[in-house]
């Protein structure tokens, strides 16, 4: 049998586990960033596949060509970048990882933040060039954090918030005023999370529901000295109208470490706009993090290899009738 670990582009995987240890005769390999056009060969003889979070899409095309894949485990519960109803339809049982240390996302989130208001990458850049004084920065304190979303990261960003002075509002669908008194933070409708925020960031899950969920109308309600930062998932924002919302400086600027393509293509707006702070999708990607995901998507093949999967996502539709048919 063969096994694929690939999008391990900074070679932490056999780092994380001893590969060899898993069952004899099982040839094992490790890849960098694998794309779409190289996936159907580098991948067309193999019986599993460890992949990165939302590297390489796996869907009913790709699989046309992996015709002995029978695992597939990827970073994370969830990954958008997988077709799990097409997976399911092949025979494929998904499983995933736990996120690890999940104030790294909210580490980077106050990183582009402050990278925004202080002007951060400005003065470097300004500052190699020979220059000095690239323009000047604002406080947080006194200033209101809008969280769109206030679960686990949003209360982690609230507490921070609060501890630079900042008054911490939210807004959700199901958000309660008892989750919201808990945490200090005052609840506002939605179109007055997005009007009264000085810095507004995502924190909300994908979903169909939450697809372009930030649209021209929510960006046009904000202020013109308003930040966006998104760290969620892209396709959260609509990207057309954050483009325009930017080059029309109707708001001040986005800090953003999720896009709806990944790798950012390179002719991509957002590339060349000055009001914009990106990251490449490193919220959770820490080493430590890195490490304890590849020793648990060691532990997933080990136990699927014993007949015995865990952390599943998704199940072979065959299993699935099995199990429906018990008594």
């Amino acid at each position: 049998m063969r096994l694929a670990v690939i999008n391990d582009y900074l070679d932490l995987a056999r780092e994380a586990a001893d590969w060899a240890r898993l069952a004899p005769g099982i040839d094992v390999r490790f890849h960098g960033r694998v794309s779409e056009a190289e996936a159907p060969q580098l991948l067309a003889d193999c019986d599993m596949v460890v992949t990165a979070r939302e590297e390489t899409r796996f869907d009913a095309g790709l699989l046309e060509h992996l015709p002995q894949l029978r695992l597939l485990v990827t970073h994370g519960m969830s990954n958008a970048a997988l077709d799990l109803p097409a997976l399911a339809a092949r025979g494929v049982t998904v499983c995933g990882t736990g996120l690890g240390f999940t104030m790294a996302t909210v580490e980077l989130a106050w990183g582009l933040i402050l990278g925004l208001v202080k002007h951060i990458p400005a003065e470097d850049r300004t500052i190699r060039e020979g220059g000095w004084g690239a323009g000047l920065g604002r406080g947080l304190t006194g200033r209101r954090l809008g969280l769109l979303g206030l679960g686990g990261l949003g209360a982690d960003m609230a507490r921070v918030g609060q501890a630079f002075g900042m008054e911490v509002i939210a807004w959700s669908e199901n958000l309660t005023q008892q989750r919201c008194a808990e945490l200090g933070v005052r609840l506002v409708g939605r179109e007055a999370l997005f009007a009264e925020s000085d810095v507004l960031s995502i924190h909300m899950r994908f979903s169909s529901r939450t697809r372009s969920l930030v649209g021209r109308a929510e960006l046009g309600a904000m202020r013109p000295d308003a930040i966006l930062v998104n760290t969620s998932r892209g396709p959260i924002v609509d990207e057309a109208a954050l483009v325009d919302a930017l080059r029309s400086r109707s708001i001040a600027a986005a800090g953003l470490d999720v896009f709806d393509r990944e790798p950012l293509p390179p002719d991509h707006p957002f590339r060349s706009l000055p009001n914009t702070l990106l990251t490449s999708h490193i919220g959770g990607r820490t080493r430590e993090n890195i490490l304890a995901r590849y020793r648990e998507a060691f532990e997933d093949v080990q136990a699927w290899l014993a007949g015995h999967p865990i952390r599943v996502v998704a199940a072979p539709l065959a299993e699935r009738h099995v199990a429906t048919a018990q008594p």
